[in-house]
């Protein structure tokens, strides 16, 4: 059963959690969320790998600042190079040791990347592999919305004014008629050719635990973070990127330029499928992440194995 957990962050912002599987596991990953989703969206996930790999990981999942049970923020620390910090907290806090692969979905991604771009050291020490989903390394430059790039710039707009707007609305939540109400166009944005109503229904739900602060705050920092340089930094680490043909937030130009800089990237594109690949298309998201676990648990095996030998 997962056990939850708290991080109490220098601000006063706690962030609430759940791990799963034995603290002194061989390794452990960490699976971050998107924007204004929780850690429920990895719930397939969190099965597949357990059945596949059973104590040899340790699986962790928490809520962002200002979304799930996670307390909220003041809005100046709604951005990117925030989140950054906080995953080092959580590792600090629920990994402290042990090879850690770290998994990012949109802006869960994006985390992983200002963290590697933060702290290179302590993500050079810690860090056994990277699995990257539906996200990207270049802000808004690609989203078009599967529309034409007048009203894609258009509607842009709207979103930044209307952000603007909600930041500012502090803790409050939205109003859940209102999200049943925008159900079609979540499911319009998020989804590609299939979406299971219990999918959209659990997206719905994250949505409304989100508080409106994140929800409007994260967006300009979404929108113009640039860290492909940075991941053009990080050596051989194993690493995988999914994207679906779907995606209208980020399509697969995103993922191309993640493993154009990354060479050690896997690439993967999922026919028929939108942004929400732990949903959609569960089997191959939990593949890539047991994957990148497999080959940083053989790298840790041969490690081990060396220092025998010298000994």
């Amino acid at each position: 059963m997962p056990e939850g957990f708290e991080v109490r962050l220098p601000d006063g912002v706690r962030l609430h959690g759940e791990t799963t599987g034995p603290v002194d596991a061989e390794a452990t990953a960490v699976l971050v969320h998107g924007w204004t989703l929780d850690g429920r969206s990895w719930h397939r996930q969190l099965a597949g790998i357990g059945e596949q790999l059973g104590d040899r990981v340790r699986l962790v999942t928490y809520d962002a600042r200002g979304h799930g049970r996670s307390s909220c923020m003041a809005l100046r620390t709604a951005t990117l190079a925030q989140l950054g910090d906080d995953l080092v907290a959580v590792l600090d806090e629920v990994a402290p040791t042990g090879p850690v692969v770290l998994v990012g979905h949109s802006m869960g991604g994006m985390t992983v990347m200002e963290y590697a771009h933060r702290h290179p050291a302590h993500f050079a020490a810690r860090t056994a592999g990277l699995v990257f989903v539906a996200t990207t390394a270049e802000g808004h430059t690609h989203t078009a919305y599967g529309l034409s790039p007048r009203i894609a710039r258009l509607i842009r707009l709207a979103e930044t004014t209307g952000a603007g707007v909600l930041a500012r609305c502090g803790s409050w939540r939205p109003p859940r008629a209102l999200l049943r109400a925008l159900r079609p166009s979540l499911r319009w944005l998020l989804f590609g050719d299939r979406c299971d109503p219990t999918d959209i229904r659990l997206v719905t739900s994250a949505v409304a635990h989100a508080s409106l602060r994140s929800i409007g705050g994260f967006r300009a920092s979404i929108g113009t973070q640039h860290r492909l340089d940075t991941l053009a930094e990080l050596g051989d680490v194993p690493a995988a990127a999914l994207v679906g043909d779907r995606d209208r937030l980020t399509p697969p130009p995103c993922a191309e330029s993640i493993a154009q800089v990354l060479p050690t990237t896997e690439l993967t594109v999922c026919p028929g499928a939108g942004h929400m690949l732990m949903m959609e298309r569960p089997d191959e998201v939990t593949a890539a992440i047991v994957t990148v676990l497999r080959q940083a648990l053989a790298t840790r095996d041969a490690t081990s194995s060396k220092r025998l030998q010298r000994d």
